[in-house]
This record gives structure tokens, sequence and C-alpha cells, in this order.
């Protein structure tokens, strides 16, 4: 066990989900060839004058009622001086003495125990051109250069790398299902940087940090969290000191590596941007936003376990928004939502994986679901003969009724034929109902088994299972 407590903050960087970039009608786009999504103010050419666009605005203020923020009312942008490549106009615009969002929190469950991850703030600014280093030259890509974005910067509050990966999990979540940000980091929509020190004692001041930068997954978080911890331990025991510095995870070596070392503080002459007025945020604004946030994560999770779904089986759904969002449409319904869940985790789902679809490329309507969902509850269908017509369920406009009729499907549903079927099956398999009177599990499967053979499947199997029970236990 470490003698030392870590202590961590996060920076991440959201592209926001925009039409056009930020101060530029170009398209915010990617994948496309390079230089294309571009125009005279994204490459800095002197004279240009930016143009604010009113939805960054919008989604940021968002991105503040999600993340529980508090909004300023009166904001400015500033002009971030530095020289770089990939910054042709030898400034960002971005947000210093008045960012949009201050003083929120992500919640987050580590061990069983709820923790909210403190936000210090959030801001808007521009995104940078894309460099990629080829041998002894750079080449620049502009595509990216004025894509809106938000960070946000957490206080130094995480003590552990799941912390810090259980909150990231959780922002990319939130952002993603309010339709924020599309949040992949593997496009660099969503990107994370650590902020990492040690110190022995919770009196003590906090350790020399070291911000890791380039990390290109939330796994990849917690590894490098985790190098970094180590590596400073062993400096500290080593009685070894070290500058503030920033470094950046290499996934190759699975380890932090040295970029430079902060020997003094940067001076980025902030100061305010002439060239956009102040933007002054009304409650009506905010009203307006608040409108457009979708039914939430937990908010979902909490209201499928309230119709019946197990808790397991609702978070899968919240996984997948697509299959969330269908689910969603069937809430104001009087079906049995565990035979609903089942249906698109299990048989559903297969297919579509199989036939790489969603489900909204499907024929399966809302009131096509409900039936199927009746069908299933009333014995009407049984599992084995879901999976006979399940291509006709998801691929024809047939009603589910149809289905059957056309599938020539005649399932036995009446309780003393059942349990007649299930007696003389008993009454041919003495050794089986001596196993299963002595507690031995494989006999009652075999006894079903038997159930199943002698009804070509035309029996519901929890109807089966319940009535042998029964029986048995005569």
């Amino acid at each position: 066990m470490s003698n030392y407590i870590p202590t961590i903050g996060v920076e991440v960087h959201v592209e926001l989900k925009t039409n056009t970039k930020i101060f530029s009608p170009s398209v915010n786009g990617y994948g496309q060839m390079a230089n294309s999504l571009t125009n005279v103010i994204d490459l800095g050419y002197p004279g240009t004058l930016p143009t604010l666009n009113e939805e960054v605005i919008n989604l940021a203020i968002k991105a503040c009622k999600v993340l529980n923020c508090k909004i300023r009312n009166k904001i400015n942008f500033d002009r971030k001086n530095y020289f770089y490549p990939d910054n042709p106009k030898n400034y960002q615009i971005t947000q210093f003495d008045t960012p949009i969002g201050y003083d929120g929190y992500v919640e987050i469950e580590v061990d069983g125990i709820s923790k909210k991850i403190e936000i210090e703030e959030m801001h808007i600014e521009e995104d940078t051109c894309k460099s990629t280093h080829r041998n002894n030259k750079t080449l620049l890509d502009f595509n990216r250069a004025g894509v809106p974005l938000i960070e946000i910067v957490t206080k130094p509050c995480m003590s552990s790398s799941k912390e810090a990966t259980l909150y990231l999990e959780k922002l990319k979540e939130l952002l993603f299902y309010s339709d924020i940000s599309d949040c992949k980091m593997e496009e660099g929509s969503m990107r994370a940087d650590a902020n990492v020190s040690i110190r022995k004692c919770e009196s003590d001041p906090y350790g020399t940090k070291v911000e890791v930068k380039n990390i290109g997954s939330i796994s990849n978080v917690g590894v490098a969290i985790n190098k970094e911890i180590e590596r400073q331990e062993k400096l500290y025991e080593s009685g070894e000191s070290f500058k503030e510095q920033t470094r950046r995870y290499d996934d190759k070596l699975g380890d932090t590596v040295l970029m430079r070392v902060k020997e003094t503080g940067n001076d980025y002459r902030y100061f305010p941007e002439p060239d956009i007025p102040y933007v002054y945020i009304t409650d009506e604004m905010i009203s307006n936003v608040e409108k457009t946030i979708p039914m939430l994560p937990d908010e979902r999770r909490s209201k499928y376990v309230e119709l019946g779904v197990s808790p397991f089986k609702a978070n899968k759904l919240v996984n997948n928004r697509i299959l969330s969002d269908y689910f969603n449409t069937l809430l104001d319904s009087n079906i049995n939502f565990d035979i609903a869940s089942n249906l698109l985790l299990g048989d559903i789902s297969g297919y579509l994986n199989k036939e790489e679809k969603v489900i909204t490329d499907t024929t399966l309507t809302k009131e096509r679901f409900i039936e199927l969902v009746n069908n299933i509850d009333d014995n009407t269908l049984t599992s084995r003969n879901l999976k006979d017509i399940l291509s006709k369920v998801l691929e024809s406009n047939s009603s589910i009724k149809d289905i059957i009729e056309e599938c020539g499907i005649k399932n036995i549903t009446d309780d003393d034929k059942i349990r007649k079927v299930i007696t003389n099956i008993i009454n041919n398999n003495p050794d089986s109902v001596s196993d299963y009177k002595a507690g031995k599990d494989r006999a009652i499967k075999y006894l079903m088994g038997q159930v199943m053979k002698e009804t070509k499947g035309s029996i519901n199997p929890k109807m089966a299972n319940k009535i042998l029970i029964e029986e048995l236990n005569k």
C-alpha cells in the first residue's frame, strides 16, 4: 500500500455538436479531406473578423445545466497570446476572466459510496488546427481550426485513478445524452489531461504538480495517472525533487514521457477580445435551453427500474443510446417492461448485431413491438417461436397476429393440458424424479427437455417449469 496520498484534477476539452464553427461559417465536420472545411477566418488571414455562433452559447448553457454549474449572466471572450504553428493568428480566442460556468459538480459512485467531483469552471474557446508530424516535417490540417470547444476543469478533488475514470465516464455519458457532443475520444472530440501530485499527509501542502497530456482513452487516463503516481513516489523515496512539468502519455510504452519543464509560469498576456462584444445571458435564454434537455441517464435508469426492469438490464439499455431512446417511446404503454427489456437486449440485439443494423432500420414500430410483448406475456408466443419468426417481425410490415397465423404457430396454454403432459413425463422417468428429490439440479433440466421434446416446443417454458416443480413437489 502506498505511503502517499494522490491529488488529481482533470481538464477535459469537448468539441460541441454545431453545424458550423464558432467564429466562421465553415462546416464543423470530421474525416473530410485536409483543409477542405476552412475559410480565411479559420486560416487567420489579416483583417478577418470573428462572428460568434449563437448555438455555441446555447450548448454551453446546456452543459452548465447538465453539470450543475452556476451560469454567468455577462460573459466576454479573451485573447490567449502564444506562438505555435497550429495557431496562425498567434492567439486563441477563449475565456479567462468570465468563464460561462463555475462551481458545478458531477456525482459518481465509488465502491457504493456517492461522491461529488467538483467542477471549478467551464469556459468556451476555439480549437486549433491539427498538427501531424512526419519525419522532420509538420503538416497542418485547418479543418479543426475554429471548431467550438468547452473546457471543463475540475478542482483537485480526486484521490485515485478509479475516481478519475468514473468521472470521465459519467461526464461523457451526460454530454453525449444531452446532444452537446458526440464525445468520440478516438476522433479527438473529447480530450482529457490529468494533473497529478502526491503528498504524505492531508495536512501537508500539495506536492509538485505534473500535467499529463495526450491521453487517448478513458482507460488510459487511469493507467497514466497510476504510472505518474508510481514515478513520483520513487523520486520522493530516493530523496529527489522535481520541477513542475508537462508530460505526455505514450500508449506504446504504457508510461508518461517528459515534454517540457515549466521553468516559469506561462505568460499568455490575456486581454479582452476587442472584436467580440459582451454576451448577456438572460433567464429566458436559459429557460429555452432547459426545455431541450432530454431525459438523462440516471433518470432513465431510475425510471426503468421503477417499471420492473432489473438494475443490470436498465444499465445495459442506457449504455445503448438508440435502444434506450426506443425503449423511452414505450414508457406510456401498459406492458410488461421486463419482457420488453429482455427482447431488446436479447434476441433483437443479437439479430441487429448480426445484420449490422440498428433498431430504427427495422419495421418494428412501437405498436408492433407492444403486440409482440403482449403475445409473449400471455404465452401466445414462446421464446423458441420468437427465434423462428424474428426476421419477419423485424423486416416485414405484417401484424404479429398475421405472422403467427402465417407460420402456423399454435401453443399449448391450457393449464390442464400442460399438467397432463408433465404427469406422463414424471411417470415415465422415475430415476430423474429420484435424482430431483435427492437435490440433483440436472434432473429438472432433463425433465424440462423431455417436456419440450414431447410438445415440440409448443409450450411456454416458464409455465411448464412452474407446473413441473409443483408436480414434483407433491
